[in-house]
């Protein structure tokens, strides 16, 4: 097997694979809150497109989105912060208005 290029271990969840630990471990946070009634409507790998003049640039999947009150939260899980991501995330803050909460950043 291949050893991934950020030292990640794909983990298996609830039947579910997620691409590390790191995502396993949040998505079990999220569910205990939204079990609590902190968080609702918690869904997976949300996608996100962005286009500029009916020209669809890229698509993006958030690890996590959910309700917090009224608003949606578009989460990431990080062990490091490429280039690309910060790049896709200025973008989309900037186009659509919508912040991508980071956790698990080292």
């Amino acid at each position: 097997m291949r050893r991934s290029k950020y030292g990640n271990k794909r983990t298996i969840v609830d039947g579910i694979t997620f691409d590390s630990k790191a995502e396993a471990m949040r998505w079990m946070q999220l569910k205990a809150l939204e079990k609590r009634g902190v968080i609702r409507a918690l869904e997976r790998q949300t996608p996100i497109d962005v286009t500029y003049e009916g020209v669809k640039l890229f698509r993006y999947r958030a690890d996590f989105a959910y309700f917090e009150g009224q608003e949606r939260i578009y989460e990431d899980v990080k062990g490091v912060m490429t280039p690309v991501f910060r790049l896709k995330a200025r973008i989309i803050k900037a186009m659509l208005k919508i912040n991508i909460r980071i956790t698990g950043t080292r």
